[in-house]
């Protein structure tokens, strides 16, 4: 157990900030990427859609792996694959060859997603206290820190094919460390009591009910990630096109919001639990809609771009209080709570940027991105229906907190 909560926590934390560098590294490039293939905004969008079709079937995959070798397996090998994964997009010849690198990164990604959540909520039960925030804004850092090697690439002139082979080389020898570095979280709890008669019937009921109080914060977790993930992919985009920012101004754009988005998360915990998690999602929803208002209303890409922060600052600590709220649904059970909430949120994630390509092609980018303001306010309309209670998980959290296996049956 020392061992879970030391090294093993911190080379978790590496595991979120990998994930975070280098996903982001690959954002402030786009526009690049775009211009040296010849793309339109639809052939953008329809290429980013590969990280939702590699995605989408691997995060499921991953967790019927999870349940099979443990959390801390997966998470050692998606690590592995996803670290080198980033060099495709760079050496694309074609939209065809982007759209297949994507699918390769995006199911890599999908299933690193899945393993590290899971291996973190293990680490949250054997410590008694949230700390999923806590890890979600070591993604964020790492989302900075590779916002802005991305950015000083597309200044200096490096060309996203070199830059991408040298992350996914350096991200290798990385990836390898944290891997080796993690622990098992905890031991297998007992298996429970065999039901009393009638406890089936009363189970469903309760399942039922748990359903239907997932739906809103299934739907809450979706407009925030669908902000995030809007927000990753097009905010560069926007600046270089829309607003005629160089490569620098475009990708600091998105460091900007980076920055907000950590700075929000290592928060996060600690602002709820004095605030409460409505107050939290309800407010910093309204400013992120003010924020992405401001930034399609000017003109100025200096202007934009600080209003991009907003928009990060205001949906930052979101998510990690709607997976934290969904496992506390009383008529639902944990596990089964989380995995409804994450799935929806990261399929919004990786689908809402193709979505935004779609609608760019149909009008224009920033038209399109309207969406973003509407989704914060629908976010803000959905704040009421977090469950009480926030920041430093309740005393028996390790007993309500679900524990995935950690080692393969012999």
């Amino acid at each position: 157990m020392s061992r879970a909560k030391g090294g093993g926590t911190a080379a978790l934390y590496a595991v979120f900030f990998l994930n975070g560098i280098v996903l982001a590294s690959w954002a402030p490039r786009i526009p690049q990427v775009k211009e040296r293939l010849g793309l339109s905004d639809g052939q953008l969008g329809l290429a980013l859609l590969g990280v939702a079709l590699g995605s989408v079937p691997a995060m499921p995959a991953a967790g019927a792996l999870v349940n099979r070798f443990g959390s801390r397996t997966v998470a050692r090998a998606a690590v592995l694959v996803y670290a080198p994964a980033i060099a495709l997009p760079g050496l694309a010849g074609s939209l065809t060859g982007l759209m297949a690198g994507l699918v390769v990164l995006g199911a890599s990604v999908g299933a690193l997603d899945v393993a590290m959540n899971a291996h973190a909520v293990d680490l949250e039960r054997s410590s008694g206290r949230t700390r999923l925030s806590s890890f979600h804004g070591l993604f964020s850092a790492g989302a900075l820190a590779g916002a802005l090697l991305g950015t000083l690439a597309a200044t200096g002139g490096v060309s996203p094919r070199t830059q991408f082979t040298v992350s996914a080389a350096v991200g290798v020898v990385a990836a390898g460390l944290a891997a080796a570095a993690l622990h098992p979280a905890a031991a297998r709890p007992a298996a429970p009591a065999a039901p009393q008669p009638g406890a089936r019937a009363a189970a469903g009921g309760r399942g039922g009910r748990g359903a239907a109080r997932l739906l809103p914060l299934s739907a809450l977790g979706l407009c925030v990630l669908l902000i995030e993930g809007v927000m990753t992919d097009w905010g560069s985009v926007y600046l270089a096109g829309s607003l005629h920012a160089g490569p620098g101004l475009a990708g600091a754009g998105y460091a900007v919001f980076a920055l907000a988005m950590m700075a929000g998360r290592l928060g996060g915990d600690r602002t709820a639990g004095r605030f409460g998690p409505v107050r939290v999602v309800r407010f910093g929803a309204l400013l992120s809609a003010a924020g992405a208002v401001v930034a399609l209303a000017s003109g100025h890409p200096v202007v934009s771009a600080v209003a991009f922060g907003a928009v990060g600052l205001g949906i930052a600590a979101s998510f990690p209080l709607v997976v934290s709220g969904a496992s506390r649904v009383p008529a639902a059970s944990p596990g089964t709570a989380v995995a409804t909430v994450s799935t929806t949120g990261y399929f919004a994630f990786l689908a809402g940027p193709p979505l935004i390509g779609f609608l760019a092609t149909h009008s224009s980018l920033r038209t399109a991105l309207l969406l973003v303001p509407a989704l914060a306010l629908a976010a803000a309309a959905l704040a009421p229906f977090l469950p009480a209670g926030g920041g430093t998980a309740p005393t028996g959290a390790q007993q309500e907190l679900p524990v995935l296996r950690e080692e393969a049956p012999s």
